[in-house]
């Protein structure tokens, strides 16, 4: 890798953190794989990608995510992460982690496993 996959998954989270839809697409080639517990089958593309996080983002509070750890892969990286939701985290906290395979500095597969965290909301 050519960058600062640490900074990279930062600048990420925090862009999820802020529910900027373009900003994240910025992140995804433009014939990414993405797919999280509501979107098992996967969700193919750039379009369908900022269909889905708008509609995502208008549909759930505010959701801090605070980076973890990650472990570099051979072609990316796996990303453990926390999530405080709600204004002040009174909405629980979650644990997650990203698997993440890049193509350059793009996200071509980006698949999500998410838990709530034991005595969260």
């Amino acid at each position: 890798m050519n960058f600062d996959l640490e900074r990279y998954n930062a600048d990420w989270l925090q862009a999820w953190t802020d529910k900027n839809v373009e900003q994240l697409i910025s992140f995804y080639s433009s014939d990414c794989v993405y797919k999280d517990p509501q979107t098992t089958a996967g969700i193919v593309g750039h379009s369908a990608l900022r269909r889905y996080l708008t509609g995502l983002f208008s549909a759930t509070p505010p959701m801090r995510y605070t980076p973890d750890e990650i472990w570099q892969t051979h072609n990316g990286y796996c990303g453990r992460w926390y999530c405080d939701v709600g204004e002040a985290g009174d909405g629980g906290k979650l644990r997650g982690f990203d698997l993440v395979i890049l193509q350059g500095d793009k996200i071509a597969f980006n698949e999500v496993y998410v838990h709530q965290l034991a005595g969260a909301g």
